[in-house]
């Protein structure tokens, strides 16, 4: 029923950094709407998730959206 497969959808390889970009992508984790407010939703679904096969799912979604 489920196959899950624990890998990046993209390779990441940053050559250079860039200061404004990554001001742009702070905002974006942070903040109610943000990824770090997504992680922790999956995270607290997690402990409430009838379904124990999809439990490991929700942890490594929540986890690597903290990251």
């Amino acid at each position: 029923m489920w196959n899950y497969e624990k890998r990046l959808q993209y390779p990441v390889n940053i050559k250079n950094s860039n200061a404004k970009a990554a001001k742009f992508i702070i905002t974006q984790f942070g903040g109610p709407d943000g990824e770090l407010a997504a992680s922790m939703r999956y995270l607290s679904q997690r402990y409430s998730m009838p379904y124990k096969e999809v439990c490991g799912v929700l942890t490594d979604i929540g986890i690597s959206g903290s990251k």
